[in-house]
């Protein structure tokens, strides 16, 4: 008389069924999770206009470059407590206004401008609204409206940036 095998146990007792279905349920939620992101930080399309932004490349590297010439250069420091922002240009040119650009570098969205005024000769002041933190770079230039035909850039980090120094390449 043979002996018998004792019965088999069912299939969910057992391991690879297991190990099987929690392979596909992770790709799954992976899956999930990465659509999620994907939706919420979507960055947007390439711009219709991308070849004329790379052009402009070229006139923004001749605007640092026209900031050399000149010998511009400005210390910036910001006031963590009022938001005073204070800048002090060294150089040739010194317009009455200036458009100080603070601009985030992942999110285009947490961009700022600000108008810096001339309060005496080589020193321009102004106010931001709400304190920053995190790494910023930083483009300074005369207004629009003014000879923009150069510009100064620098890079900090808030709160604790001290004193910055902007210069006409980074």
């Amino acid at each position: 008389m043979p002996l018998a095998s004792p019965p088999a146990p069912p299939w969910y007792k057992q391991f690879w069924p297991w190990f099987i279905i929690g392979l596909l349920a992770s790709s799954v939620i992976f899956s999930l999770v990465y659509l999620v992101a994907s939706i919420r930080y979507f960055d947007g399309t390439v711009a219709q206009d991308y070849y004329r932004r790379g052009l402009a490349i070229n006139e923004q590297l001749a605007k640092q470059e026209r900031a050399g010439q000149l010998g511009l250069a400005a210390r910036l420091r910001v006031d963590a407590l009022t938001g005073d922002v204070i800048v002090d240009l060294e150089g040739e040119r010194r317009p009455e206004r200036l458009h100080l650009a603070w601009i985030f570098p992942t999110e285009h969205g947490r961009d700022r401008h600000l108008t810096l005024q001339r309060v005496r000769e080589g020193r321009y002041a102004g106010h931001l609204d709400a304190p920053l933190r995190y790494r910023w770079y930083l483009h300074l230039q005369p207004t629009p409206g003014d000879d923009a035909a150069w510009r100064l850039t620098g890079e900090a980090r808030f709160p604790d940036a001290g004193t910055i120094a902007l210069t006409p390449g980074i």
